[in-house]
C-alpha cells in the first residue's frame, strides 16, 4: 500500500463526519434537542482530527506530482486543503471553548454556525478539487494489463 492509496483511505472520514456533524449542528439548532449539539460537536472534534491526518497524507501522497499538466490542479487541490485544514481547527478550538467554559450565548451559536458552514462549504470545494485530480487528470492512478494465463495450443 501505498501513501496514495492511504490518503485515498483517509479523506472519506473526515468529509463524512464534517458532513454529518454540520447536519447535527442544523437540527439541534432547529429543533433545540441538545443530543444533535452534542453529536456535531463530537463528530466536528473527530472530523477535525481527520481532516488533520488527511492533510499530513495528501501533503505526501502528492509529493512528485507537482510537475507538468497537475501542476495547476495540485496547487488548486493544496490551497483548498490547507484553507480546509485551518478552518476545522479553527471551528473546533471555538467550540471547545465555548463548551469548556460554559458560555452559550446567541451570538456564539450564529458565529459557530457560521463556522461550520465555511468549513462544511471548503470540504466539498477540496474534495470536487481532489476528484477532478483523480478522475479528470488521473492523478495517483496506476495503469496495468491483468495478467492472463496462457494455455498451450493443442
Amino acid at each position: 500500500m501505498s501513501i496514495t492509496h492511504l490518503h485515498a483511505m483517509l479523506i472519506h472520514f473526515p468529509i463524512a463526519l464534517l458532513m454529518v456533524g454540520f447536519l447535527s449542528e442544523i437540527i439541534g439548532i432547529l429543533s433545540k434537542n441538545k443530543f444533535y449539539k452534542n453529536a456535531a460537536f463530537y463528530l466536528l472534534l473527530l472530523g477535525s482530527l481527520g481532516a488533520i491526518a488527511a492533510y499530513i497524507s495528501g501533503s505526501y501522497a502528492g509529493e512528485g506530482m507537482e510537475d507538468g499538466m497537475l501542476e495547476i490542479p495540485m496547487e488548486l487541490h493544496e490551497e483548498a486543503a490547507l484553507i480546509t485544514l485551518w478552518l476545522s481547527i479553527i471551528t473546533a478550538l471555538f467550540s471547545v471553548c465555548i463548551y469548556y467554559f460554559k458560555y452559550q450565548r446567541n451570538w456564539t451559536k450564529w458565529i459557530g454556525l457560521l463556522l461550520f458552514t465555511a468549513l462544511v462549504v471548503s470540504v466539498a470545494r477540496t474534495g470536487y478539487l481532489g476528484g477532478q485530480l483523480v478522475f479528470k487528470h488521473g492523478a495517483g492512478i496506476e495503469l496495468s494489463l491483468p495478467e492472463f494465463e496462457t494455455r498451450p495450443t493443442e
